[in-house]
């Protein structure tokens, strides 16, 4: 690896996971030449990049980049923490300039996307990265290291419950919005599907039993699970012992009526996804395409009619 420092761009600094993208590009030794939000309350800077420049127009942006190359100063890469419906155009403005994109999850909102984003990597001989941090926690790793380890001709039984509930603000948000956001289980459950997908093989059905904006359920089968999830942001679905301890997350994952704790570890992942992006290993877009085909699916399916496969919480 080229230990010499790498010259990065941030696109959507305003937002709650840029800060983990900052403190990764600090961490591995690296400079933040410029960012952009249209937001301005930005002052998390201050902590990692306090010279760094920062734009809260884009057309200003992408005139101090194109600046900075024609003085021989050439990005290396560009972070996006932008909306999720952005990250198509943000990527493509990366590979304009001339430099990698490392993009938050989901890297785009409809599999179509992956296909015309990597006709311009050939175009450009430029890289696109996603960030899929769960690939990198050690209980993850353990557990896949385990289900590699049987026969592959094993079913294994999951059941996934992720419920982090939210306030009014993010039905207002472009989180709220289906179009932009791409619902529930593309803003909450896309990294635990790609998680699922990567450890248990591909899809072999995907059924839907509940779809509203603030809560989804169903059925999928992949080639070696069998998995019951759902996904909320409604604090009325939290258990009982969680609201009364002041807690709004509740994350539970049994494999085979085992469960898989993992509340903790989670700091460090994108520093660690950084520094495998750095010495060539990191995540493309193949690699992202199957959780992003389940998601989907999963937005644009029928209801199915509940019959022996699915998730407790769903009679609630």
């Amino acid at each position: 690896m080229n230990n010499a420092p790498r010259n990065f761009g941030l696109i959507g600094i305003a937002g709650y996971i840029a800060e983990r993208h900052l403190k990764a590009i600090k961490d591995t030794g690296n400079r933040l030449l410029a960012s952009l939000d249209k937001f301005d309350c930005v002052g998390k800077i201050d902590n990692y990049f306090p010279e760094s420049d920062f734009f809260v127009e884009y057309e200003r942006f992408d005139r101090h980049i194109d600046k900075l190359k024609r003085t021989g100063v050439q990005l290396d890469y560009v972070s996006i923490c932008s909306p999720n419906y952005l990250h198509d155009s943000h990527i493509r403005f990366a590979l304009r300039h001339q430099a990698d994109a490392i993009c938050e999850k989901p890297v785009v909102l409809n599999p179509w996307n992956i296909d015309a984003l990597q006709e311009i990597e050939k175009e450009t001989g430029r890289h696109i990265f996603n960030i899929l941090q769960l690939r990198y926690h050690p209980v993850i790793l353990n557990l896949r290291e385990r289900i590699m380890a049987l026969p592959k001709n094993r079913k294994h039984d999951i059941d996934l419950t992720y419920i982090t509930s939210r306030g009014n603000w993010y039905h207002i948000s472009w989180k709220g919005d289906i179009n932009k956001s791409g619902g529930i289980a593309t803003n909450i459950g896309v990294h635990f599907f790609d998680m699922l997908g990567w450890i248990f093989g591909p899809v072999v059905s995907n059924r839907v039993h509940l779809l509203e904006r603030d809560k989804a359920s169903g059925y999928l089968e992949l080639e070696n699970a069998r998995v019951r999830w759902f996904l909320s942001i409604d604090w009325n679905d939290l258990p009982d012992e969680v609201k009364e301890n002041g807690k709004r997350t509740y994350r539970h994952i049994t494999v085979n009526n085992e469960e898989l704790e993992f509340s903790e570890g989670f700091t460090d992942l994108h520093t660690i996804t950084y520094r495998e992006i750095l010495r060539g290993n990191g995540y493309g877009l193949e690699d992202a395409r199957q959780g992003i085909e389940i998601v989907y699916q999963i937005r644009n399916s029928a209801l199915s009619v509940l019959k022996d496969e699915y998730h407790p919480l769903i009679k609630k």
